[in-house]
């Protein structure tokens, strides 16, 4: 559903939009190592990409609902702006008050639910059927994943083909459109990388079938998700060629290397891969790792940061 000419499409979409983020190197981690910090990409993270590819496809002054714990929200939130689209964004009462706080300040009207009892997208289509509106989902479209696959693609020509390729995994957009653009230039491994505390998608490769969980309960506020998205699934179970998870702890570490070492400010959610890369969970002769995001509040980075 989702191929490398819906990824390359999404990049013409995207040209002299969507920031092209830098590749990074680190000598502490290795020559073989780039980084795409998808935290200094517009909104804070990688989600800006899909979500323009998809509402840039909606007539001028489209209707948007969208959920999200943040980031989604923060893109969908920015693109409608842009192009002319009225956003409302359902969102998690536990949502970082940062995250909340920037949807508000792209101009999008924010409702709130609880995440743990209330089912986010009967919620969203019955706001989405109210408002004739137009739901922008934070994963499973085909037009969300091509856009999110950018991210590699960009990766992979600046920096060269890498022999594995590390993402982050949550409803499987990002990892569904990098795997689908990886594989076709030569990337020999793709490997998901979630939280040891909602590894809906490691019990789904296990099972061969969408396995859904409980909401997680980690600091990955991004990754928690309770299952694979159809469409997202479709593609990664076929490309994807191995699924693993980090602590939260692992996932501080990560973000404390990076702010030391390589001077980038990363949320819990966008530190996995890095995290995977530096507790050897994930070798390879030359390993490219998507940060996904930055999206975290001053106060709460350094409480983690400091723990």
């Amino acid at each position: 559903m989702i191929g490398p000419d819906d990824v390359r499409a999404a990049a013409r979409v995207l040209d002299g939009v969507a920031h092209r983020t830098p590749v990074i190197r680190s000598r502490t981690l290795g020559d073989g190592i780039v980084l795409k910090p998808e935290n200094l990409q517009r909104g804070g993270a990688f989600k800006f990409r899909g979500a323009y590819n998809k509402i840039s496809s909606l007539p001028h002054g489209a209707r948007v609902v969208a959920f999200s714990s943040g980031n989604h929200a923060q893109a969908v939130a920015l693109a409608s702006s842009l192009l002319g689209a009225q956003a409302t964004i359902l969102m998690p009462e536990d949502a970082p008050e940062s995250k909340l706080a920037a949807t508000r300040g792209y101009g999008a009207d924010v409702v709130l639910y609880d995440r743990y009892t209330g089912d986010r997208e009967t919620i969203a289509a019955r706001m989405a059927e109210e408002l004739s509106a137009e739901i922008v989902p934070p994963y499973d479209d085909p037009l969300i994943a091509a856009g999110q696959g950018t991210a590699a693609l960009e990766l992979l020509e600046d920096a060269g083909v890498v022999d594995t390729l590390v993402v982050p995994v949550g409803g499987g957009g990002l990892i569904a459109g990098c795997a689908a653009i990886a594989k076709e230039l030569g990337v020999r491994r793709v490997v998901g990388v979630e939280p040891e505390a909602g590894n809906d998608w490691q019990q789904s490769f296990a099972a061969g079938e969408i396995v859904a969980i409980d909401v997680p309960r980690t600091i990955a506020d991004g990754l928690q998700t309770h299952a694979p998205g159809v469409v997202t699934w479709e593609v990664a179970s076929r490309l994807v060629d191995e699924i693993v998870t980090v602590t939260d702890e692992q996932m501080v570490e990560a973000m404390r290397f990076a702010f030391e070492r390589l001077k980038l400010v990363i949320e819990p959610s966008g530190a996995v891969g890095l995290a995977a890369v530096r507790e050897g969970i994930v070798e390879g002769a030359s390993i490219g790792i998507v940060i996904s995001g930055g999206n975290v509040a001053a106060d709460r980075f350094a409480d983690l940061i400091g723990s």
